[in-house]
């Protein structure tokens, strides 16, 4: 799959612990960890991504 580029995400510090997130033209969002570029590489829709951050922010606001 071809992405366009990675993008870090903005609550990454210093180090090496930190996602990388990119689009394709076919709007599949692909996760990797900066740690590994080389390897596994997590492929979803925006939709599910949606989903998946809308229950972490949840589960963190309950504590």
């Amino acid at each position: 799959m071809s992405t366009s580029f990675w993008q870090k995400s903005s609550y990454c510090g210093e180090g090496d612990a930190c996602i990388h997130i990119s689009t394709s033209p076919t709007r599949t969002v692909s996760l990797t960890e900066s740690g590994d570029p080389a390897g596994a590489i997590l492929h979803t829709t925006p939709a599910a991504l949606g989903t998946l951050l809308r229950a972490l922010k949840e589960s963190h606001a309950h504590g």
